[in-house]
């Protein structure tokens, strides 16, 4: 397995250039990965450049290589060699790795700490609104944003709502619903939902309700991704704690955890055991689903489900986002969608270059919208009526090449109900 926190190995400068050597070496032998991502296109330029040779590559090569990693993991799913493999190829893990020691090693920059805590910038942006919706669109003031904190001046950032999606549950005063077979979940609403996109989150609740399902929000704070993008373990491994703590306590009192975005659910299913290893952690990934996976899964499946659905959906553009697909549980989303008459649907697999906040940064912010130009296209080319995404973030970048923006499965879902 690859290398654990608590591991001696972990930190060790020395030892991690003989791990990221001996895996770029098992990599440039196989190049299935090649045009994969930015990072392995580098890395094999680099290593073409050098006529093979790992050794040879310099020390600021290797940086760039790891620099270019956004995560997004789409190498599990066809890397022949990673674990339970001998040669343990862990391509995303070991970036990680390489980013944690780097903070240690020359500290985190102010610019990553405030992109990296989406709670912080969330609770001040929603506050304050309308009035930080009006200053995020001001010329100067991105300037200043560029220059400052990094991010680009031209990115289309998510609107802040003053009320955010916890205080409008809060207002429900509990309201509950007596489910089918007892049924209750626990809402991981996702940071995004909360402060930027609470429109998500409440047709999730009236659908969940809609089909006889009792839904509590438990307390949470971001799922701890931000923070390992830019390879703070700490702050990071903090949150996962204050999470697992409060989602098994609601996993006791009966609750199943539904995720609303698909990085969070992989957060919670894959990387909160890796990172935190024990009964919470495994308790967690194991009654943790997608949205649209728990209505397939549990309800459709014993035939549960709602399906009088009013209206249909006409032609959806439908985007398959790489954590969803990397969590390896199948279309669920589209199967859901498929099930409301009159509707047709497109699944387009590309990556949409977002990434969390590494398409944000003004030193990728170009890249990422070539890396997303394929997924453009063939919603272009698809002549919908709706596009639909489970990825908040996918849904920015989207919006920003086409101009209007992409809604979640259960919006769509929400509509077909006619809620």
């Amino acid at each position: 397995m690859p290398v654990s926190l608590e591991a001696p190995d972990f930190w060790d400068p020395i030892a991690l250039d003989n791990e990221l050597r001996r895996v770029f070496d098992i990599c440039q032998g196989c190049r299935i990965c090649f045009k994969l991502c930015p990072s392995f296109e580098r890395f094999f330029a680099y290593i073409d450049e050098q006529d093979g040779e790992v050794g040879r590559l310099e020390p600021a090569q290797i940086n760039n290589i790891i620099d270019l990693c956004y995560q997004c993991k789409l190498c599990y799913p066809i890397c022949p060699y990673i674990p339970p493999h001998r040669w343990e190829v862990d391509y995303p893990r070991l970036m990680l790795r390489a980013k944690a020691l780097h903070i240690k090693e020359h500290g985190w920059p102010y610019r990553q700490r405030i992109i990296s805590n989406p709670e912080l910038l969330g609770k001040w942006g929603s506050k304050t609104a309308p009035l930080s919706n009006w200053l995020n669109s001001i010329a100067w003031n991105r300037q200043v944003m560029h220059a400052v904190i990094g991010i680009h001046r031209e990115r289309i950032l998510p609107q802040y709502h003053r009320e955010t999606f916890v205080k409008w549950f809060k207002k429900r005063k509990g309201l509950k619903v007596k489910g089918r077979g007892n049924r209750k979940v626990a809402l991981f609403y996702t940071c995004f939902v909360n402060y930027h996109a609470p429109e998500i989150g409440r047709a999730a609740v009236e659908v969940l309700e809609h089909n006889g399902i009792e839904v509590s929000c438990p307390e949470q704070v971001c799922c701890g991704m931000p923070y390992l993008d830019s390879g703070a373990v700490g702050p990071a491994l903090k949150n996962i704690n204050f999470n697992l703590k409060s989602l098994t306590g609601a996993i006791a009192q009966g609750h199943d955890l539904i995720a609303l975005g698909p990085t969070c659910c992989y957060m919670l299913k894959k990387e909160y055991p890796f990172l935190l290893p024990g009964e919470d952690s495994s308790t967690v990934s194991a009654h943790t689903y997608d949205i649209c996976e728990y209505l397939m899964v549990k309800l459709q499946k014993e035939q549960q489900l709602n399906t009088r659905f009013p209206q249909s959906l006409g032609h959806i553009a439908y985007h398959f986002p790489c954590h969803l697909k990397v969590l390896n549980i199948g279309y669920k989303s589209r199967d859901l969608l498929q099930l409301v008459p009159a509707t047709q649907i497109k699944t387009i697999e590309r990556c949409s270059g977002m990434d969390g906040t590494w398409g944000m940064k003004k030193e990728y912010h170009r890249l990422s919208l070539e890396i997303a130009q394929p997924l453009i296209k063939e919603i272009k080319d698809s002549a919908f009526d709706l596009v639909v995404t489970d990825c908040s973030l996918s849904a920015l970048q989207i919006q920003q090449l086409i101009g209007s923006k992409p809604i979640h499965p259960i919006q769509a879902l929400h509509k077909a109900y006619g809620l």
